[in-house]
């Protein structure tokens, strides 16, 4: 079985409390909030970013709602679904698609930080690799610091596999990286016994 060339996801994607949805040109204000903020963005691949910025990823970037190769990556905007308030933004990349491998990534605004959202939003994303894009394995990359990231991904059931100790120049400073993955046997399982 290999990935699904050509997928693309029913949307919006429900969970309990959220609407996972593209992310739009109107997200930008609300976006800015977060991804201006340095303590916001610290474990994330780009620094704080000014509102031109943030609306030319989204006009960009930000705006795949498909995957139709290797390589592709889905990012979507994470709302509650009671308030329709947009508490920040989750991307699903397709790694490989001879070895099935997907990675997830997430970013919320603090002000909805300790909720699990994160948690439940990731979780979805995990569904939507497994279950609609066929994926066998599904990574997260993390900045061994950012324990409450690796928090998210380890209550989902995703396994260390590797540390590299200084093994990244990030942001200006040699960081250890972690990388924890799951698989989708592992992910159906407690689908299954519900």
């Amino acid at each position: 079985m290999s990935a699904a060339q050509g997928f693309v996801p029913e949307y919006p994607i429900r969970t309990e409390r959220l609407l996972l949805r593209p992310i739009v040109t109107s997200d930008a204000e609300a976006m800015l909030a977060y991804k201006s903020d340095p303590e916001a963005v610290r474990y994330v691949p780009y620094g704080p970013l000014t509102r031109d910025e943030v609306a030319d990823r989204i006009a960009t970037r930000w705006s795949t709602t498909r995957f139709d190769k290797e390589g592709d990556a889905v990012c979507l905007a994470v709302e509650e679904a009671a308030t329709g308030r947009l508490v920040g933004d989750v991307v699903l990349f397709w790694r490989s698609e001879n070895d099935r491998e997907g990675e997830v990534g997430y970013i919320l605004d603090p002000a909805a930080a300790g909720r699990g959202y994160a948690t439940e939003a990731v979780g979805a994303l995990l569904d939507l690799g497994f279950h609609g894009l066929g994926l066998h394995r599904v990574i997260a990359r993390i900045d061994e610091r950012n324990t409450a990231s690796v928090g998210v991904v380890e209550r989902l059931g995703f396994r260390r596999e590797a540390r590299f100790v200084e093994g990244s120049w990030f942001k200006g400073e040699w960081t250890t990286l972690l990388i924890l993955a799951l698989l989708d046997r592992e992910w159906r399982s407690p689908i299954i016994e519900e």
